[in-house]
């Protein structure tokens, strides 16, 4: 185990080396000069030579490239913005603040609005697929179906703002979404999430309930299932102690991916309801061409889905017994 977890983590740095690469010179394709965004209005060629030094953009790309990744890990001076810290990312084209200070400032809303979302679409969505799977043919399961299959062609930007206007403007059963750390205020960050929880939770809870209904379904018909029913087990033993313990790699496969994308930014979600995460900040970095804070972004999302993925092949071995790590 030990030696595996080594070559994917190992596996996991060339990854996120090759993500940064493309994302550095795929910026470069636009053509908008990051210095002239920094100028402002009354920029002398003075001024804006002096901006392309402290950036460091006046060298080659490949310099640019070098001295960024150095600095990820030793740190870097950027002239007249000052001395920046390992782990240095560098600093924003747009506002000039550092990035992995910006990114630590608008993460923890992210992490809220991600596990709070995981929490409620993999209770409303596992369940549902048990009770589906359990009742098969039946009005549970063509009802849990059916109504997995509308939320599926449901889009978080239309029953967001839907949601708002019944639940907040008109009715008022809900707060108003904003965040509030949970260490200052947990009643304030829980309502204030509340909405945005529920909203994004919709195609998740459709997914899983799919999911979770046909691998049991699936796992129900083997022969070991149908052993275990021969030797006298009641029902539930068998559900929970073989066919649900079968179902849950995949399941827990795709909730790793999940997971790592919902960190990575809910873009979407914030952008509804003015949420300012990490979604809304990649948004925003695209839209300014802000190359520290876009790779920045780029970085974290991509980590973040490698990181789960690694840790659902390391727990994949406890799930099922039948799998066995070379």
């Amino acid at each position: 185990m030990p030696r595996f977890l080594a070559r994917r983590v190992l596996g996991a740095l060339v990854i996120l080396l090759i993500i940064s690469a493309i994302t550095f010179w795929l910026f470069y394709a636009i053509p908008r000069d990051p210095a002239m965004m920094s100028c402002g209005k009354n920029c002398t060629p003075e001024n804006l030579a002096q901006i392309r030094r402290n950036l460091g953009i006046d060298e080659p790309i490949t310099f640019q490239y070098w001295h960024w990744l150095v600095g990820v890990f030793a740190g870097r001076d950027y002239g007249g913005y000052g001395y920046c810290d390992a782990p240095c990312l560098g600093y924003s084209f747009a506002n000039r603040e550092p990035v992995f200070g910006t990114i630590m400032d608008r993460l923890p809303l992210t992490l809220s609005l991600a596990f709070g979302a995981a929490v409620v679409f993999l209770i409303a969505g596992i369940g549902a697929g048990m009770i589906a799977a359990v009742k098969q043919g039946k009005a549970l399961d063509k009802i849990a179906s059916s109504v997995s299959l509308l939320g599926s062609s449901l889009q978080i930007y239309f029953v967001g703002y839907i949601a708002m206007y019944f639940l907040v403007a008109k009715v008022g059963v809900l707060s108003q979404p904003s965040y509030t750390p949970i260490t200052e205020n947990p009643a304030a960050w829980f309502s204030g999430l509340l909405l945005p929880w529920l909203v994004l939770s919709i195609i998740f809870t459709a997914n899983y309930t799919r999911m979770t209904r046909s691998q049991l379904v699936e796992q129900l018909s083997e022969d070991y299932v149908r052993t275990a029913r021969a030797k006298g087990l009641s029902q539930w033993n068998v559900f929970f102690r073989f066919a649900w313990r079968g179902a849950m790699g995949p399941i827990v496969t795709v909730f790793g991916i999940d997971l790592g994308t919902l960190i990575g930014g809910a873009i979407i979600t914030e952008s509804v309801f003015s949420l300012q995460g990490i979604g809304r900040l990649a948004l925003q970095s695209v839209d300014q061409s802000d190359l520290p804070m876009l790779l920045g972004v780029t970085l974290l999302s991509a980590g973040a889905i490698v990181f789960f993925n690694i840790a659902v092949d390391a727990v994949y071995a406890l799930i099922d017994p039948r799998i066995r790590l070379a």
